[in-house]
């Protein structure tokens, strides 16, 4: 059975693993820069930054949801999805849709307006998976970094 929980700084060393596993599936490992240490700071610390749940099974993490909050000025409050992942053998087994799920409770319980998230164009199966919660994909938005 999968249990969903918040996630815990001991887990930090696994989800890290799985950010690295979305990471090759999307072909971009070598952009991977992210620590358990820096992490701890920005989850944990005195100031945290974002939030993530985990989904477990049998006691084995298999998945997490990693948000945040931001404020839109034409929304309001709301939550950001910056990663849900699930490990390649667990896929399709629930885990997933618990997760996101649970994230969007999150969302409700603390007054956000709604929840916003990317998703590679060419990825598919996240694509089919989110049409089934009436999402809104919009193709007029171009997405820009400033890295330090």
């Amino acid at each position: 059975m999968i249990e969903i929980r918040e996630g815990k700084k001991a887990d930090l060393p696994q989800i890290l693993d799985l950010i690295k596993e979305l990471a090759i599936y999307e072909k971009a490992l070598d952009q991977v820069a992210n620590t358990v240490g820096r992490m701890e700071v920005d989850g944990f610390g005195e100031n945290p930054i974002f939030g993530f749940l985990v989904a477990e099974e049998n006691g084995q993490i298999i998945g997490t949801s990693i948000y945040y909050y931001r404020y839109s000025t034409w929304k309001g409050k709301r939550l950001y999805l910056e990663d849900l992942v699930v490990t390649e053998s667990k896929r399709g087994t629930g885990g997933g849709k618990l997760l996101f799920e649970a994230t969007l409770e999150i969302a409700r319980e603390s007054n956000c307006t709604g929840v916003m998230w990317q998703v590679l164009d060419w990825n598919e199966p996240a694509i089919n998976f989110y049409k089934k919660y009436n999402t809104r994909f919009e193709d007029d938005w171009i997405n820009c970094n400033v890295d330090f």
